[in-house]
C-alpha cells in the first residue's frame, strides 16, 4: 500500500508495508479521507511521539470502507462505510484498528464529512462532558475556538445549552464561530481576554490547548469550583500557578489527552458520541465544519495551512477519492 513517510522537512507518499492483521477484535479499513490535526504537526516536529505499539505513520482520524473483519467483531461488516479514531496510521491507503474505535457514518453524512468527526468531536465530548463534567447551564470558555476541536465544541455547547465564549485570531473567525453558536468572543491580537470574559460572567469550564502562556489569565476568569482542562501546550509547557486562587476558589486543573488512552476507553467515548451526538448530526442540528481539503500527496500544503492558523474548522486529506 501507499502511505506518507515523514521527517521534519518533508512528507512523501510512497510504498509502505501494509499493517498486519486484523487480529481478533480488529478491522481493516480502506481509507477514503483522513483528518489533519495539530498533533500530526507536533509529531512531525518530534514533540509528540506515538504511544507504544501505535503506527509511526501520521493520522489520528479517518473515514472509509471496511474490507476485513477480525474474529469476534460484532455489529460491523465488510463493505460498511465508517469513520475511525486512531492512535496513528491514518495517512495511508489502509489501516487496522480496534473495532471499538470505529463507528458507522451518521445518517445523511458522506465519507468526506465523516472524516472530520472522530478526533475533533471525541476530544470535545471527552473534555467538556467527561473530564470537565459540565453541569446544567454552566458557562464555557473555548480557546482556539476556530479549530476543528473548537468548532465541534461550540456546537456541542449550543446543542446542550451551555453558553460559550471563544478566543481566536481574527474577527472573521469570530464571526464564523458566532454563527455556529458562540455567545461572545475575543480576538487574541487585541491583548488579554480577562476583562472581556469577566464582563461576560466568567467561565465554569475552560477548554485550553494553549497551556503556559494562558495559565494566569485562565485562573483569573475561572469561576468558583471551575475546571481548567488543558489539552495542549501551544503556548509553552511551564508557568506559575497561583495556589492561593486555586484554593480559595476551589479551582481544578485537569490535564487530558485522547491519543494514549486504551481502546476500551476510546470505545466508551465513541459510544457516547453515537448515543448523544450522532442523532444531532443526522438531523442537521450539528454539522462538521470543513475548511479545506488537499490530495494526500500534497499533505505538506495542508500542514502549512494549519501551522499558519489559517483554517476555520477541519482540514482533510483525500486518500481514496470516495465521497
Amino acid at each position: 500500500m501507499l502511505a506518507i513517510h515523514h521527517d521534519e522537512e518533508r512528507m512523501t507518499w510512497r510504498e509502505s508495508p501494509a499493517p498486519a492483521g486484523p487480529a481478533p477484535g480488529e478491522v481493516r479499513l480502506k481509507i477514503a479521507w483522513a483528518g489533519v490535526n495539530r498533533a500530526d504537526l507536533m509529531q512531525r516536529a518530534g514533540h509528540y511521539p506515538p504511544p507504544p505499539g501505535a503506527s509511526a505513520v501520521l493520522g489520528l482520524e479517518v473515514s472509509g470502507t471496511l474490507i476485513e473483519i477480525g474474529e469476534g467483531v460484532d455489529g460491523l461488516e465488510a463493505g460498511q462505510r465508517v469513520c475511525a479514531l486512531l492512535a496513528g496510521g491514518g495517512y495511508a491507503e489502509e489501516v487496522v484498528v480496534d473495532a471499538r474505535q470505529v463507528l458507522p457514518l451518521p445518517d445523511g453524512l458522506d465519507l468526506r464529512q465523516a472524516a472530520a468527526l472522530p478526533e475533533a468531536f471525541a476530544t470535545a465530548w471527552l473534555n467538556l462532558f467527561m473530564e470537565g463534567a459540565l453541569a446544567s447551564g454552566e458557562r464555557v470558555l473555548l480557546h482556539a475556538g476556530a479549530s476543528g476541536v473548537g468548532t465541534a465544541a461550540i456546537q456541542l455547547c449550543r446543542s446542550f445549552d451551555h453558553p460559550c465564549f471563544v478566543t481566536l485570531g481574527s474577527d472573521a473567525k469570530l464571526a464564523t464561530c458566532q454563527e455556529l453558536g458562540a455567545e461572545a468572543g475575543w480576538n487574541r491580537h487585541r491583548g488579554s481576554f480577562v476583562d472581556a470574559v469577566k464582563d461576560w460572567g466568567g467561565a465554569d469550564l475552560i477548554l485550553d490547548p494553549v497551556g503556559a502562556s494562558y495559565l494566569a489569565d485562565n485562573q483569573q476568569v475561572l469561576n468558583t469550583d471551575g475546571r481548567l482542562v488543558v489539552i495542549g501546550f501551544m503556548g509553552g509547557r511551564q508557568a506559575e500557578l497561583d495556589f492561593g486562587r486555586l484554593l480559595m476558589k476551589r479551582q481544578r486543573v485537569i490535564g487530558s489527552t485522547l491519543r494514549s488512552r486504551p481502546p476500551a476507553e476510546k470505545g466508551k467515548i465513541l459510544a457516547a458520541l453515537q448515543a448523544h451526538v450522532w442523532p444531532r448530526l443526522a438531523s442537521g442540528e450539528i454539522a462538521p465544519l470543513i475548511d479545506r481539503s488537499w490530495p494526500i500527496a500534497e499533505a505538506e500544503a495542508a500542514h502549512a495551512h494549519v501551522q499558519a492558523d489559517a483554517n476555520v474548522g477541519k482540514v482533510l486529506l483525500e486518500v481514496g477519492g470516495e465521497a
